[in-house]
């Protein structure tokens, strides 16, 4: 899953980055209110973190003009301000939830997880394809009985081929829901994770599941 935060303090947005992808979430970076909207625009993002106190364009004016393209992701506000007021106007103007400065990373993860299950239909119900079980609350993968130890990448990786079984994904597609936007798509690297999921997933089983489309990406599908 992928998430861009709006921050301009950039030590804050650097934590708050790093903490995400130690929950392993894919986190892009926006350091104000006019590229927030503009990559809000331009990607497929599963939650927005927004600050309300911006340059160029203040975190309010950001989602008023996200909600006026039609852009259905959910959003959190984060800022200083604590006022029924300001959450009243924070809440009207588009935004999904809202937390005030200073937080508890915990509960900010806490909330994030909440509005990505709320914002997609059975976010948090366990995923099934031929024998394999992702359970995306606990993070936890098995092939038929056997329960497979997966890294933070392969997991998101694995979990995104869960999401979209029998669909040939590119390596684009990959890289913009498993990686962030500064991803370097000219290296092997997709491919290097992939090899690595297939040999936890299907090295010990006669099954096959994860396929090379030759030229174009990979595929999960039980074998013809």
């Amino acid at each position: 899953m992928r998430i861009l935060v709006v921050e301009d303090e950039k030590k804050v947005a650097s934590f708050i980055k790093r903490g995400l992808e130690e929950e392993e979430f894919a986190v892009d970076v926006a350091y104000d209110g006019e590229e927030g909207v503009y990559m809000a625009e331009n990607n497929t993002y599963d939650l927005i973190l927004m600050d309300v106190m911006l340059p160029k364009k203040d975190g309010l004016s950001a989602i008023r003009e996200i909600r006026e393209k039609n852009i259905p992701v959910p959003i959190l506000c984060l800022t200083a301000k604590d006022t029924v007021d300001d959450i009243v106007s924070g809440l009207d103007i588009g935004s999904d939830d809202y937390l005030t400065k200073p937080f508890a990373f915990a509960e900010l993860v806490a909330r994030v997880r909440a509005l990505i299950r709320r914002g997609s239909q059975d976010r948090g119900a366990e995923l099934y394809f031929a024998d394999l079980r992702l359970d995306p609350v606990g993070h936890k993968v098995w092939r038929s009985s056997k329960e497979i130890d997966l890294t933070a990448k392969e997991y998101a990786l694995l979990e995104y081929f869960m999401r979209n079984p029998n669909q040939v994904l590119t390596r684009t597609m990959i890289a913009e829901h498993v990686w962030d936007y500064t991803f370097d798509s000219f290296t092997n690297i997709i491919d290097v994770y992939v090899n690595y999921l297939r040999k936890k997933i299907d090295r010990d089983f006669d099954k096959k599941l994860i396929h090379t489309v030759r030229g174009v990406g990979y595929v999960l599908k039980e074998s013809d």
